[in-house]
């Protein structure tokens, strides 16, 4: 256990707290959402008002590419992933954080190089043609200034959240409820929702919960341990507190 900042500040002992739950936990689970990637610089689908606009895209594909990627893909591609991104990445690779779970479609965590993660409600690397339902699964191919086609027949490929209708990706939500059957440390970063029973209702009833959120949300209540701070600067000091260690 990491002993104690002498100088008492809160901040500093919650920081120390969320890394000696790491350290304690045999298996961990992050929940993200719109709150970790909006530090990228990108918006959520709820505060562009997309949903109706990625509907459209279905309609219109070729018109709505420009837009698509200025107010929402850009950031990704552009900004790269967070500071918290980054760090998620990192601590799968020290084995103290066995998978991710998020509402995200943007794929910033597969950029930062996490492996584990579970899109729900899919992503951008998950493409079907329009017109021969031919699948392709890479993010990339929107990052090429227009409208991906498919490979097999020059179709429009559309995202999955738009070939769903903004659906879920059951291959994740599996992943997703059996990462949270076995967790012992449930950590919520940017996000204010349970999903109702897609995933939550799956969790070990004796799991421990954190939250690193700058607003408050109904995981208050039931969380150990509420960081109300923005995920960037909790994760750059947990990570110094990991290095100080390895010294």
């Amino acid at each position: 256990m990491f002993a104690q900042n002498s100088s008492g500040n809160k901040k500093d002992n919650q920081i120390v707290k969320l890394y000696d739950a790491l350290e304690e936990s045999g298996f961990s689970v992050a929940i993200t959402g719109a709150g970790i990637s909006i530090a990228a610089g990108g918006v959520s689908y709820a505060g562009m008002g997309a949903r109706g606009g990625i509907g459209m895209m279905g309609r219109n594909p070729e018109n709505m590419y420009n837009g698509l990627y200025r107010v929402f893909l850009s950031a990704a591609f552009e900004h790269g992933p967070t500071e918290a991104h980054k760090a998620l990445a990192r601590l799968e690779e020290m084995g103290k954080l066995q998978g991710i779970i998020t509402t995200n479609e943007d794929c910033i965590h597969t950029m930062a190089g996490s492996k584990n993660v579970a899109e729900i409600q899919g992503s951008f690397q998950i493409n079907t043609c329009n017109d021969c339902g031919h699948r392709v699964y890479d993010y990339e191919i929107w990052n090429h200034g227009e409208m991906p086609r498919c490979p097999e027949c020059g179709g429009v490929l559309l995202p999955y959240n738009v070939y769903s209708h903004v659906g879920l990706w059951e291959e994740d939500v599996k992943k997703a409820q059996e990462w949270m059957s076995q967790a012992d440390l449930i950590l919520i970063i940017g996000t204010s929702g349970y999903f109702g029973s897609v995933y939550w209702d799956y969790r070990k009833r004796n799991a421990r919960i954190i939250q690193i959120n700058q607003k408050r949300t109904h995981f208050d209540s039931i969380a150990e341990l509420n960081i109300h701070r923005d995920a960037d600067p909790v994760f750059e000091e947990l990570m110094k507190l990991e290095e100080s260690e390895e010294k």
